[in-house]
C-alpha cells in the first residue's frame, strides 16, 4: 500500500516528539522565607544604628573610664562626656567608628532576628500552634539561640567598634606633643588577629544569650495584649512600643556583663594590668570602684538599646509584612 506522500508544510511542522521540558529549579519556601528575614533584619539594624549611634559612643567612655591618680573620673555624666567629645574631638567625633558598626551589624542584626523569628516559627509548626501560643521555654529558647548565633559576628564587629570609640579618647587625653595616629578598622583587624577579634566572648555570651532570653519572649507577650482580632496583626506603634519597653528592662539587667565585655576587649592603658579573665575582671572591678562600677553607663546603655530594637523591629515588622502582601 502507497504511503501518503509529505508535503512541503508537512515538513516545516515540528514533530511532536515526548520529550521532557526543563526542569527549572526553584528555591525552597523555606531557603526563601530565611533569606527575606535576613534581609529585612540586616535593613532593620542599620537603620537603628545611624539613629542611635552617638549615644552609643558615650556608652562605652562612660564604661571604660578609670580614677585617675586623685581617684577622680574624667566624665561626671553622660551630657558631659558628649560635651567633651564635641568640644575635643568636634563632631565627627560622636560618629568614629561608625562605618565598621554599621559593616557588622548588618548581620549581626539579621542574623539576631531572623534566627530568633525562624525558630518561633518552627515551634509553631511543630505543635501546630499560632506563634502567641508558645510556650515560655520555647520563647526562651529561640531567643537564646538568636542570641548565641550572633555573637560570632558581634564580637568581632563590637571590638573594632570600641577600639575605635576609645581612641578617640585617649588622643584627646595624650597631653603634649603631636596628636597619635587613629587607629583604622583595617589596622585594628590587623593587628589583633583572628584570636583578638574573639577576645572577651565568654563575656559577650554572658550578656547577649540573657539578654536574648529576656528580650523577645517579653517583646512577643507585650505585642500580643495590642493583636487586632480582625486582622491577627499588632498596630506598628505597638510594635515599637513594646520593643522599647522589653528592651530597656533587659539591657538594664545584662549590664554588668557589658562592662565587663568592655573591660576586656579594650586594649589595656600603661599601667594598667590585664584582666585574666571575666572572673578576674568581675574581681577587680568590684574590689578597686565598688560593686556600682558594673551599672557604669547603665543609663546611656539603656538610652541605646531601647530605641534601637524598637526601630529595629518596627522596620523588621513592616518590612515583613510588605513581603507577605506581595506573596499572598
Amino acid at each position: 500500500m502507497a504511503q501518503p506522500s509529505r508535503t512541503v508544510a508537512d515538513n516545516l511542522t515540528p514533530r511532536h516528539d515526548p520529550v521532557a521540558p526543563k526542569s527549572v529549579t526553584k528555591p525552597s519556601p523555606g531557603l526563601t522565607q530565611l533569606t527575606n528575614k535576613l534581609a529585612s533584619g540586616a535593613v532593620a539594624g542599620i537603620t537603628g544604628t545611624l539613629i542611635i549611634y552617638p549615644l552609643d559612643i558615650v556608652k562605652t567612655r562612660l564604661q571604660n573610664q578609670r580614677p585617675n591618680t586623685q581617684g577622680v573620673l574624667p566624665y561626671r555624666s553622660g551630657l558631659a562626656c558628649f560635651r567633651s567629645i564635641i568640644q575635643r574631638e568636634g563632631a565627627r567625633g560622636i560618629y568614629r567608628g561608625l562605618v565598621p558598626t554599621l559593616v557588622g551589624i548588618t548581620p549581626e542584626k539579621a542574623i539576631k532576628l531572623a534566627v530568633n523569628d525562624y525558630t518561633r516559627e518552627w515551634f509553631s509548626r511543630r505543635r501546630g500552634v499560632a506563634d502567641g501560643q508558645l510556650t515560655a521555654v520555647e520563647g526562651m529558647l529561640s531567643g537564646a539561640t538568636a542570641g548565641f548565633c550572633q555573637v560570632v559576628v558581634t564580637n568581632p564587629m563590637e571590638i573594632v567598634k570600641i577600639h575605635m570609640q576609645v581612641a578617640g579618647a585617649q588622643a584627646a587625653s595624650s597631653g603634649t606633643g603631636p596628636p597619635p595616629q587613629r587607629p583604622t578598622a583595617l589596622g585594628i583587624v590587623r593587628q589583633l588577629g583572628l584570636r583578638g577579634l574573639y577576645r572577651g566572648t565568654p563575656a559577650t555570651l554572658l550578656r547577649d544569650v540573657p539578654f536574648s532570653i529576656f528580650f523577645f519572649p517579653s517583646h512577643a507577650i507585650l505585642k500580643s495584649l495590642f493583636v487586632d482580632p480582625a486582622t491577627g496583626q499588632a498596630p506598628f506603634h505597638a510594635v515599637f512600643l513594646s520593643g522599647v519597653t522589653a528592651a530597656f528592662f533587659a539591657s538594664g539587667a545584662v549590664t554588668p556583663a557589658d562592662v565587663i565585655k568592655t573591660r576586656l576587649q579594650v586594649s589595656p592603658a600603661s599601667g594598667t594590668p590585664k584582666y585574666l579573665g571575666v572572673r578576674d575582671c568581675f574581681k577587680d572591678i568590684v574590689r578597686n570602684e565598688g560593686i556600682g562600677a558594673l551599672f557604669k553607663g547603665v543609663l546611656p546603655r539603656c538610652c541605646i538599646v531601647a530605641p534601637l530594637f524598637g526601630i529595629a523591629l518596627l522596620t523588621y515588622e513592616v518590612q515583613q509584612r510588605w513581603l507577605q502582601s506581595k506573596s499572598a
